[in-house]
């Protein structure tokens, strides 16, 4: 039975693997058949602390991955299927075997919703985000469209106004379900707009966004909107499929966490870190914080 195994391979696992790797856990990290979580949608990276000139995504959890493995995290290529507790620890299942860990930190992450049409996957990254505190110094001047009707939605669209001339809401309905003093503050709100009634049908564009198409829920009819940047904010969705039911889970489908310590979940032994445990804030560096803490409160735990 190994000391600890880590489910994700965003900034929280990776640095979880980091951490435990230097306190000699000898951390085994699934990564998942896609490795580096949401970073890998995203271009240019300014606001992490040390990348004075920005970084690449890709390239950022690249430079993660090869610093947990020089430490010694073991780093396998699989999905997590299921966890289950077992005497004196844990059973994980994948598609291609089972193991056994003394403890656990689960850092799977969370999805961001998508609208499922054309353009938008070509797109991401280039005109396409679902996260505006990560991108909206990108569209400075620039006119862009923020897709939703919820809380998020509309403190998307706030934030945006901070860089953006213009920012549109667009909303399949003709009034939003946020909460009241949300709604307020974006429909008195100078630089934003509201589309009532329409859907986002396509995303054009050659390599970077450049117009939306436009269907009016009420009478099919289909227009053109030239745009900049298009922010998808419909929600999140933990990745917690694998748990079925293992750990306790708040009102949005997130991890509970902080039991007795900040990653602490609950079932003693397991830790959770990143993404998702946290509906708030989802940024890489917080991201990163909470990994370091579950590496530490795992070792500690294990000492215990």
């Amino acid at each position: 039975m190994d000391d600890l195994a880590i489910i994700g391979s965003g900034p929280a696992g990776y640095t979880a693997g980091i951490y435990a790797a230097r306190a000699n856990l000898e951390p085994v990290l699934f990564e998942g058949l896609e490795s580096g979580g949401q970073l890998m949608l995203t271009t240019d990276v300014e606001n992490y602390p040390g990348f004075d000139q920005g970084i690449m995504g890709p390239e950022m959890m690249q430079v993660f991955k090869n610093q947990a493995e020089r430490f010694g995290t073991k780093i396998l290529t699989e999905t997590v299927d299921s966890i289950e507790k077992i005497e004196n620890g844990f059973k994980l299942t994948t598609s291609k075997n089972t193991y056994e860990f003394k403890t656990v930190i689960i850092s799977s992450g969370a999805s961001a919703n998508w609208l499922g049409v054309e353009g938008e996957k070509e797109l991401q990254g280039h005109g396409v985000s679902a996260c505006a505190t990560c991108d909206g110094f990108f569209f400075k001047d620039k006119n862009v469209i923020v897709v939703g009707g919820g809380d998020s939605a509309m403190e998307e669209a706030l934030f945006l106004t901070k860089f953006a001339k213009n920012v549109t809401v667009i909303h399949r309905r003709d009034s939003f379900r946020a909460s009241k003093i949300m709604q307020d503050r974006v429909l008195s709100h100078d630089q934003i707009n509201v589309s009532w009634n329409k859907e986002v049908v396509e995303i054009k564009g050659e390599g970077q966004v450049s117009s939306v198409l436009l269907k009016d829920s009420q009478t099919n009819e289909v227009e053109e909107k030239e745009i900049d940047g298009v922010f998808i904010a419909i929600g999140h969705t933990p990745n917690v499929s694998f748990l079925n039911g293992f750990l306790e889970l708040d009102e949005k489908g997130y991890i509970k966490t902080g039991s007795t310590t900040a990653t602490s979940t609950s079932v003693p032994g397991v830790f959770a870190a990143g993404d998702v445990a946290d509906s708030i804030y989802r940024q890489a560096v917080t991201a990163a914080g909470t990994g370091c803490q579950a590496a530490i409160d795992a070792e500690r735990w294990l000492e215990n």
